[in-house]
Parts: structure tokens; sequence; C-alpha cells
């Protein structure tokens, strides 16, 4: 590629700690920014990107939360500006709007099933990975030999390195997520699509993920899934 590509998620915002789904742009271009345990990581990330300068470029998500992300970097950094791109939107998720975030997990049961799923109105992986990777290919005919960092949010920044990775896109969730303010080069590996996981295996990492984030409580049965089909 012709240029440097990082991808930067937003720091901890209002609605993490709230912990529910915001993913509507009318309600998240508006409300629920960062918390100031968010500024103080963007901030962090910022003291620790060596190696970015005042010729770096920053393109963000208008999502609240990502853009105040943005800001604290590109005053660090001392870059001219933050550029909006609305396809660094956060995914929409649809009918789980303002639910819990346990909610995700039923979404990303779904992609491992179907990774073009609209089910309950979520917008489908595949989209997702379309749209970001989409940003990338107009910045290939727009720069050269730049820095470039993509501020976004956590699924859609898998969803980006699923194709740096050359992974496939229902397989998004094998991937290690994005912490809060996570700086994260994206090397573009030039490998084939991997081989399929079981639906197993992938719904293990759900579970592992969502656990860890305290997002997901065991069911009494094993049987995961199974009201979930698309």
């Amino acid at each position: 590629m012709l240029n440097e590509y990082y991808a930067c998620r937003h720091g901890e915002s209002m609605a993490n700690v709230k912990g529910i789904v915001i993913s509507d742009p009318a309600v998240g271009t508006k409300q629920y920014g960062l918390t100031e345990k968010g500024r103080r990581q963007a901030a962090a990330t910022a003291g620790k990107a060596e190696g970015f300068g005042a010729d770096t470029l920053i393109f963000s998500s208008d999502f609240k939360r990502a853009a105040e992300t943005a800001e604290i970097l590109r005053a660090a950094l001392g870059v001219a500006e933050v550029q909006f791109d609305i396809r660094l939107r956060e995914r929409f998720f649809g009918e789980y709007e303002g639910a819990t975030h346990s909610s995700y997990s039923k979404a990303w049961m779904n992609d491992a099933l179907n990774a073009e799923h609209t089910t309950g109105g979520v917008e489908s992986a595949g989209a997702v990975r379309k749209r970001m990777f989409s940003v990338v290919q107009s910045l290939e005919t727009e720069h050269a030999g730049r820095k470039i960092i993509l501020v976004s949010h956590g699924d859609p920044l898998l969803l980006l390195q699923c194709e740096f990775d050359g992974i496939e896109t229902a397989q998004h969730r094998m991937l290690k997520y994005f912490d809060t303010a996570e700086l994260r080069a994206l090397i573009p590996k030039g490998l084939p699509i991997a081989s399929k996981k079981s639906v197993d295996e992938i719904f293990s990492g759900i579970r592992n993920v969502a656990k860890i984030r305290g997002d997901l409580t065991e069911p009494e049965t094993d049987s995961w899934g199974e009201d979930l089909l698309p």
C-alpha cells in the first residue's frame, strides 16, 4: 500500500459506562461522548504514539465519542485538522439500539453463521467491512507516503482488520478486540482468506470475549445460537 494505516478505537464513553448500545447516528453524533477516564485514555495513547508527526492524517467517525478522541490525538500530535468520514461510523445494531451490551453477543453469533445477516435490522458485518475498506481505497488514490490514523469503533475496526489480515468476515470475533483508545497498526499481510473455523470455535471465542467484557451470562443449556438463525 502507498500509506501506513493505524486504527484507533475511541476512549471510554458514557455509553460504555452505562452499558448500552448507541449506534444510531442521530443519537451517537450528539450524545454519549467520552468520560474523563476516556479522555485520559486518549491522551495516554497520544503520548505513547511514537513516529507520528504533524503531517499525520487523522480521519474519524463523526460519533461524539470518536470525534472527541480524534481531537485529543490531533492536539497532542500537532496535526492541523481532523477530517470526518461517515463511513467510519459505528456499526448500526438495529433493534438493539439502547439495549444492554449483552445484545452484542446475539449479533456476533449471527455473524458467525452468516456474515451478511441483517437480523433485527442490524447492519451486516459484510457491509461494514466493505464501507470501512472503501475509506482506505479512497485514501490510496488521494495520498502517498503518509501515516493515517482512522478513529472509529470496535466492530468496524475489527472488520477492517479482517480485510488487512485476509480473514473471513464471519471470523471477526476471533481477532483480539480493540481496547478503548487502543492504537493498532493495520499491516496488509497479503494472505489468502483463512480457512473456515467451525461455528463452535467461533461461538466459543464470542463467549470468552463477552465474559471478559461482562456482556454475557452463560445459558443453562449449551444450545448457542439456535434461536438466532437469520
